[in-house]
């Protein structure tokens, strides 16, 4: 693997997608919050950031996506998946300490692949859709 495409080799099916539910529209979101991260509805049609990852990364085959309210529960996803690549979306912070929680867990670890949050601030956060969008697909 390369420094420039962690990804690279790594099929759909052996990836998951990690997403912060801040991305998401707060005063019209539909989705709940649940013990497994934010749901979205299967007939969802707001025009948000995370729709469009979701909808992308599973058009591709991911193994799992998940919209976290923190490291916590992302870990645990990460656990209960075991992905072989991690596709990670979130500020600056929730980065730094997802990669270096990843590197802590038992057994071999996944590729990381990251992109910041352009705006954050925990509520209506922002990313570069075009540059997260093309991170989803990398080295496919």
């Amino acid at each position: 693997m390369s420094k420039e495409d962690p990804l690279r080799g790594i099929p759909a099916e052996e990836r998951v997608l990690l997403l912060p539910h801040c991305l998401r529209p707060s005063s019209t979101c539909p989705g709940r919050p649940s013990k497994e991260g934010f749901q979205c509805p299967e007939d969802c049609q707001e025009a948000c950031a995370i729709r469009r990852l979701k909808t992308e990364a599973q058009r591709l085959g991911y193994k799992g996506i998940c919209i976290a309210p923190g490291g916590a529960l992302a870990l645990k996803f990460i656990r209960q998946h075991a992905p072989h690549a991690v596709v990670a979306i979130a500020c600056h912070k929730e980065l730094q300490e997802g990669v270096e929680a990843i590197g802590d867990l038992d057994g071999p670890a996944p590729q990381v692949a990251t992109l910041p949050l352009q705006e954050d601030g925990c509520v209506d956060t922002e990313v570069d859709l075009e540059a997260a969008l093309a991170l989803v697909r990398q080295g496919l």
